[in-house]
């Protein structure tokens, strides 16, 4: 409850999604677009593309033109695509990916000028953070797949994801130092993805790394060919999706909430969370399916 009420805070107002009934398809292609004056010149950009099957919502950066920055409008489609029925028995898992061969080049610098003024980079900052904590505080795990760069806020997003899956294509960078702005607010996602000194490098040169650095260093799950890369992330997302969705997002709020804690206080928490956990319907199921031999039935 205090996870969704936390999501609700976010405000998931204005969503243009397609109603539906449980099961039901979304259209094969939907994609949410920002008016003009929202955060961008452009009239009617398409910004973000959605569609969810099977538990599965695959939310697709769609402005490759402009190397999927994370410009405003773009920070807030996404934010809109990532709330929408949240709460829904129906979602399982989100998968993050881009079309075109940048994953997102972070922030649109043109938007970061002094024309715009304090206020403005105040709001693309902190609409910036809420997305990012909104995937940590999400109750279903969410999945970036990157098949090419992702710099900056591109790369905040993939350390900010629960599961990373990348192809061999990819690679990663903090090079706002190059352009006289340290990557202070990647630099929070980042140095919880990867030891403080690799952090530092990647923030103090803004030299990029392979997706076989970022392998090794823990910033990606794993690294596929690229003709693999759909495959693996679907194999993944299909995996989680036909587990019990209240369980994992037991499971998911209490890894996140011990991780700060020092070792005694986590293990209470966590103690606590499997108590919680064989009190939930699914718990008790898949104790008694295993016991018995069978296949569990989750309720969701």
């Amino acid at each position: 409850p205090a996870v969704m009420a936390a999501l609700r805070a976010f405000g998931a107002k204005g969503t243009c999604w397609f109603p539906r009934g449980p099961g039901a398809r979304l259209p094969a292609r939907f994609c949410s677009r920002v008016p003009a004056g929202a955060g961008g010149p452009e009239s009617e950009v398409q910004l973000t593309c959605a569609r969810q099957r099977d538990g599965i919502r695959d939310i697709v950066l769609s402005n490759p033109r402009k190397r999927n920055a994370l410009s405003l409008a773009m920070l807030k489609s996404l934010q809109k695509d990532i709330l929408h029925e949240a709460e829904s028995k129906d979602l399982k898992v989100i998968v993050i990916s881009a079309e075109g061969p940048v994953f997102s080049s972070g922030h649109d610098l043109k938007e970061l000028t002094s024309e715009q003024g304090q206020g403005y980079h105040a709001e693309v900052f902190q609409t910036c953070s809420e997305v990012m904590m909104l995937i940590q505080n999400h109750p279903v795990p969410v999945i970036a797949m990157v098949n090419g760069l992702a710099t900056a806020a591109g790369c905040q997003l993939v350390a900010s994801c629960d599961i990373a899956v990348a192809s061999d294509k990819a690679s990663f960078a903090t090079p706002g130092v190059n352009v006289g702005l340290f990557c202070s607010t990647p630099g929070v996602a980042l140095g919880r993805a990867v030891p403080r000194k690799v952090a530092l490098e990647m923030l103090f040169t803004g030299e990029p790394i392979s997706a076989q650095e970022a392998l090794l260093h823990g910033l990606v799950s794993r690294v596929v060919p690229e003709a693999q890369l759909q495959e693996e992330t679907r194999r993944i997302a299909t995996k989680i999706a036909s587990l019990s969705r209240p369980v994992l997002a037991l499971g998911k709020a209490a890894f996140y909430r011990q991780l700060p804690q020092d070792l005694k206080t986590a293990y209470c928490l966590t103690s606590q969370t499997m108590v919680d956990n064989l009190a939930l319907e699914d718990g008790q199921e898949g104790i008694g399916a295993f016991l018995k031999k069978r296949r569990p039935v989750w309720s969701h």
